[in-house]
C-alpha cells in the first residue's frame, strides 16, 4: 500500500474556507476504487494545524487521484488557506505484509 501523510496549518481568517476544500476533496477521494482510506485530523493543542492520511492501493493509484476534479481543485485552493507552507511524506506499507 502507498500511503500519503499531509501537514497543513491553516490561516485563521481562512479556516471556513479550508474546511470546506477538504471536505470536497475527503467526499472525492473516498469515492476512487484505488483510495483505501483518507483522514482529516485536527492538532489537539493548536486548532489551526491538521494532518491528511491517506492510503492508496499501490502508487499508480495515488497517481490517479492526482488526475480527479476534486484534487485539481485542493490545488488551485490549498495554498490561499496556508499560513505556511504544507509538506507531506510518502510510505510504502512493511508490515502487516500487503502480500500475504
Amino acid at each position: 500500500m502507498f500511503h500519503v501523510v499531509v501537514r497543513i496549518e491553516v490561516k485563521r481568517e481562512r479556516l471556513e474556507d479550508f474546511l470546506a476544500l477538504v471536505q470536497d476533496d475527503f467526499a472525492g477521494t473516498r469515492k476512487e476504487p484505488g483510495n483505501l482510506r483518507f483522514d482529516v485530523v485536527r492538532q489537539n493543542d493548536n486548532p489551526l494545524k491538521f494532518a491528511l492520511y491517506e492510503v492508496y492501493k499501490d502508487e499508480d493509484a495515488f497517481k490517479a487521484h492526482q488526475q480527479t476534479p476534486h484534487y485539481a481543485r485542493w490545488r488551485a485552493g490549498i495554498d490561499a488557506v496556508c499560513a505556511t507552507p504544507r509538506s507531506s511524506d510518502k510510505f510504502t506499507t512493511l508490515h502487516p505484509d500487503p502480500y500475504v
